[in-house]
């Protein structure tokens, strides 16, 4: 795998952090063994767990009012690849990258799916994007995409979708996610009803064209940029809208898509008992959909929603495989940093989850003793897990402390000559 940042840097920092993690992991060893937990076990789940990158995420994002764009950011998708190897081999758990198009779009698809594979890398679910006009385009999604009242704006919606799953497979994909911004701001401004059977309609298009493996993503949000009314503004409507079109198409959860205060790890239940879960775009968020680093915020929700995940793993659910994905906007940190720290965040809820007692849960919960059901999981919550998570990491070939390699490799020092500035971005907040 090439990257810019050598093993032997890897190596040498990581010789100076061996000791102090051999002793903390031999800590935490007894400390599991005594409530009758093998860390090695765990130890292995954490080297099992991945979560996709998306392209979009390594570079410097923005809001409606500014960008303020970092040194040596990657203008280009093979350029992203490059820095999505970087985060891969510090953390050694985002070997699947997530692109968008037409953001990513390349002449040569097959030469863009063996320079992933030169770097360590392949494709995860593929983004379209009708929320968005392009230079190119004919008709304008100002007032909608594949709800629009015009069907020549459907079609073109529908085509460009269709155009992604083609590229898509060409990168070894086997997913489309769609989310559409279509909507209304004002009442009275669109007719609810027609507008989600213009959406169906052109969805079971986009459904037809599928190949036999693939799976569609259904994303929803409750708002922006429609504020008013949003064609899929909730997870019912998204998991509807799965039911009617088909066996491969799933609803998926974007942790800042939901009203403040909703139950997400209660919906993720639910979608997993109909075995409707698509799987996630992991971020976090303080008032809406802020797309902030993944536990930053609210670490004990996504705790909460890999309890539900890992539940059902145990439970041995049939067609349980989510896709593990971030999505988040970095506007004042280092992209890559942001997605390194955001990755083990999520690895960590993971492993937490692990740490649950099935068994004992079950009877408290049998039993309706509250208290020690919600004790049962904070047990676990509580629980450092860093030490398994660095030796994971350590056991892949990655860095104790990535943070740590990456600075001390002056990434984006060396990179600034060859990618200079061009005041433009392929990021955004989707």
């Amino acid at each position: 795998m090439q990257t810019v940042i050598s093993q032997s840097l890897i190596d040498d920092r990581n010789e100076r952090c061996l000791e102090t993690l051999r002793l903390d992991y031999e800590t935490l060893a007894e400390s599991l063994e005594r409530r009758g937990i093998d860390i090695e076990n765990l130890t292995r789940r954490a080297e099992s767990f991945s979560v996709a990158v998306p392209t979009w995420g390594v570079g410097t994002g923005g809001t409606r009012f500014a960008r303020f764009p970092g040194e040596a950011e990657p203008r280009n998708i093979f350029e992203k690849l490059e820095d999505c190897a970087v985060i891969n081999a510090l953390v050694r758990c985002t070997p699947l990258v997530s692109p968008h198009f037409p953001w990513d779009k390349v002449d040569d698809f097959g030469e863009l799916r063996e320079h992933a594979s030169s770097l360590g890398l392949s494709f995860d679910s593929i983004n379209s994007n009708t929320f968005q006009d392009q230079p190119e385009q004919r008709h304008s999604y100002k007032f909608g995409s594949l709800s629009h009242t015009d069907a020549r704006v459907r079609a073109q919606a529908v085509a460009h979708n269709i155009e992604c799953i083609e590229w898509g497979h060409t990168l070894g994909s086997r997913s489309l996610t769609v989310w559409i911004g279509d909507g209304g701001n004002f009442p009275g401004q669109q007719h609810f009803t027609h507008a989600l059977e213009r959406y169906l309609d052109s969805m079971r298009e986009i459904y037809a064209a599928l190949p036999d493996d693939w799976q569609l993503f259904i994303e929803h949000k409750l708002y922006e940029p429609a504020f008013y009314s949003t064609v899929i503004q909730d997870w019912g409507t998204s998991v509807l809208c799965a039911i009617e079109l088909g066996s491969k198409a799933k609803s998926l959860v974007d942790l800042g898509h939901h009203a403040p205060n909703v139950n997400i790890e209660m919906i993720v239940a639910r979608l997993i008992q109909f075995e409707k879960l698509a799987g996630f775009h992991f971020n976090d968020s303080k008032y809406g959909d802020d797309d902030l680093d993944s536990g930053s915020i609210d670490p004990y929700t996504l705790f909460l929603v890999f309890n539900e995940l890992v539940d059902a793993e145990h439970r041995v659910v049939p067609g349980f495989e989510p896709a593990y994905m971030l999505d988040q906007s970095h506007n004042v940190t280092d992209p890559i940093e942001s997605l390194m720290n955001s990755a083990m965040e999520v690895q960590r809820a993971f492993v937490k989850a692990q740490l649950v007692d099935r068994e004992k849960l079950y009877r408290y919960q049998d039993e309706n003793d509250a208290l020690m059901a919600t004790n049962e999981l904070k047990v676990a919550f509580n629980t450092d897990v860093s030490p398994i998570l660095a030796t994971a990491r350590l056991h892949g070939g990655g860095a104790i402390d990535p943070i740590d390699v990456f600075r001390a490799a002056d990434y984006r020092k060396a990179l600034s000559s060859s990618r200079p500035s061009d005041g433009g971005s392929s990021s955004g907040i989707v």
